[in-house]
């Protein structure tokens, strides 16, 4: 299915620093757009490259508070009036304070609601703010590699027009900031697919953190067993996504795409083949008439390029070829797309992972389908 495709980049995005040796490296989005530039990708119909803008300190705040903004800014700034410990910063951590880090979020976070606009005005069917899913800030603390919460921030502008929105993030992580500001709204569905709590940080995303209030049942949660794989995962997601998101009638899709679902990642364990991603982005794509894609996680630097490649490919209605083209082999190296080996996992973890899988999905079943008339 060909749609109006929005692709939000410039190099503005890819160019700072966490620290030396941090795992999130932005120029993954610098590659990813040179590899889909390789393929003549923004040359298709309906495809455009469209250049972020800034957030404004009044859209940050719709999800953030006003202290904690100002940290940000003076801490980006390197003065010292704030204790980084207490807003989620640490020298060695997963959120190191660095220069200029207030400008690189809301430029992030500005990507995001320039696609969000993009949809809103009519000029695209879909819009993919690769920069985006920084999933786990909360209101006064960063957390997890992110900031700003650049979903929320987006959504929060749809729900102001009054939107009904489906977020569904296929993060290896559970979107727990996502989670956390909708937890009692009963306007936005949140439905997290991940490697368990159990195993994996943030520690939280299980089937019973439902909602609350009005929210009850618009939470969702489908946790899953280290080293699931393709067949696995995507049949969990058809089991549960497709059926609520219907149900639930959503004016916009919003899906965070991370890439750490893949089985070359460094810091997750699931075990998904970049193809395998792009089949349920596929799915994804066919569950709301407008569509509102962030990037995410994702460390294995050739994964995150070669899969969100397919996945812009699955927006635009388009097949790429799987030899990569020469200019992009000469530069990086890589030479073929899709992967050709697959994640070799014993068997036995593999029948487990398709109990725990089974499991969560009949405990949604029983706790939370009733409640949307499933």
């Amino acid at each position: 299915m060909s749609r109006r495709a929005a692709f939000i980049y410039h190099d503005v995005l890819s160019r700072h620093v966490l620290r030396e040796d941090h795992v999130m490296v932005p120029t993954r989005l610098r590659y990813t757009y040179e590899l889909l530039e390789s393929y003549g990708a923004f040359a298709r119909p309906g495809a455009a490259v469209v250049a972020p803008r800034q957030a404004t300190e009044e859209e940050v705040l719709t999800f953030h508070t006003l202290e904690y903004l100002r940290a940000v800014q003076s801490l980006s700034r390197e003065e010292k009036e704030y204790n980084p410990a207490r807003y989620g910063f640490s020298e060695r951590g997963d959120n190191p304070v660095f220069s200029g880090m207030y400008e690189a979020s809301v430029w992030s976070t500005g990507a995001s609601l320039t696609a969000t606009e993009l949809l809103l005005r009519g000029e695209a069917d879909v819009a993919f703010s690769c920069s985006g899913g920084l999933h786990h800030a909360m209101p006064d603390h960063a957390s997890g590699f992110c900031i700003f919460n650049d979903p929320v921030i987006a959504i929060n502008s749809l729900v102001s027009r009054g939107l009904r929105v489906a977020y569904v993030d296929i993060d290896a992580h559970h979107g727990d900031g996502v989670q956390h500001a909708f937890y009692d709204s009963d306007q936005v569905l949140t439905i997290s697919l991940h490697e368990s709590g159990t195993y994996l940080f943030p520690g939280t995303g299980f089937v019973r953190e439902m909602g609350h209030g009005a929210g009850t049942g618009f939470s969702v949660n489908l946790p899953l067993y280290p080293y699931t794989d393709d067949e696995t995962y995507l049949w969990a997601f058809s089991q549960v996504v497709p059926p609520l998101v219907r149900a639930f009638k959503a004016d916009v899709i919003a899906t965070q795409l991370g890439m750490d679902t893949h089985f070359r990642d460094p810091i997750t364990q699931l075990a998904l083949t970049v193809q395998g991603h792009a089949r349920v982005t596929a799915e994804l794509g066919q569950l709301a008439p407008r569509w509102l894609a962030f990037g995410g996680g994702g460390y294995d630097i050739a994964a995150v390029a070669r899969g969100w490649t397919l996945d812009f490919g699955v927006m635009l209605g388009e097949e790429w070829p799987d030899e990569i083209p020469l200019s992009y082999q000469e530069l990086y190296g890589l030479k073929v797309l899709r992967d050709q080996d697959v994640p070799s996992v014993d068997p036995g973890v593999l029948r487990e992972a398709r109990r725990f899988a089974e499991e969560s999905v009949k405990e949604i079943e029983s706790r939370i389908f009733p409640i949307h008339g499933l």
